[in-house]
């Protein structure tokens, strides 16, 4: 398979991949849409809200706010968000802080509520690993793909918790993890390639050798003479 880069600005990439068939590009698809694990604001604990706007109202935004997502999060990781605001101001998905200095919603500008003034809002997220599976608040991005004769078109748009080109590594990772799966389960696990010694350089003759060589040589063309 090669692949061949054709598109790439901020969120979204396109990219063409050449000897694979519609098969296999559906099975990307579907994984990057559904199996990619992704953090998403689970529960909210509110401590004061005297806001125009119901708990249950502002804990809704909260979840469907992209948090950036590493690569290897630990499945058990649980990230808290905490605000503590007054108004009258705009609250911001900014003004959050959060547990992990590398767990942040992916876009700060995000409003949440707007305080009037003498409101209140101070409450605690907590953030967890999901996939789009369980809720769509956990999906990655989109994925889609078109055949173009003998090759696959892909675009893939990300939905900013990660680089639209990590959806596919990522993807890509979960799908040979399955296969091994099913190797190890059948009692058939694939050999490692074993790397190629790369045959070893003659050696240069010696001194001595070389000088018997050149001796031997001088002495044949004498005899024939």
């Amino acid at each position: 398979m090669k692949l061949v880069l054709d598109k790439k600005h901020g969120t979204r990439v396109e990219f063409i991949a050449k000897d694979v068939s519609t098969t296999f590009a559906n099975m990307m698809r579907r994984y990057g849409l559904s199996r990619v694990p992704v953090l998403a604001i689970e529960s909210v604990t509110f401590y004061d809200n005297t806001s125009a706007f119901w708990d249950e109202y502002i804990a809704h935004r909260l979840g469907l706010m992209p948090l950036t997502t590493p690569d290897k999060t630990p499945a058990s990781a649980e990230i808290i968000f905490s605000l503590d605001a007054e108004g009258p101001k705009v609250v911001y998905a900014s003004d959050m802080t959060s547990s992990d200095k590398d767990i942040i919603v992916a876009k700060g500008n995000i409003a949440i509520v707007t305080l009037g003034t003498n409101q209140h809002l101070r409450f605690e997220a907590k953030a967890v690993l999901g996939t789009a599976r369980k809720h769509a608040k956990f999906q990655a991005g989109l994925l889609s793909y078109g055949a173009e004769g003998d090759d696959v078109r892909f675009m893939v748009e990300s939905f900013m918790q990660m680089e639209p080109a990590e959806v596919v590594l990522r993807s890509c990772e979960l799908i040979e993890a399955d296969i091994e799966a099913v190797e190890e389960a059948l009692g058939k696990k694939s050999e490692k390639k074993k790397a190629v010694k790369k045959p070893k350089k003659a050696k240069a003759p010696k001194k001595e050798e070389a000088k018997e060589e050149k001796a031997k040589a001088s002495k044949e063309k004498e005899e024939k003479k």
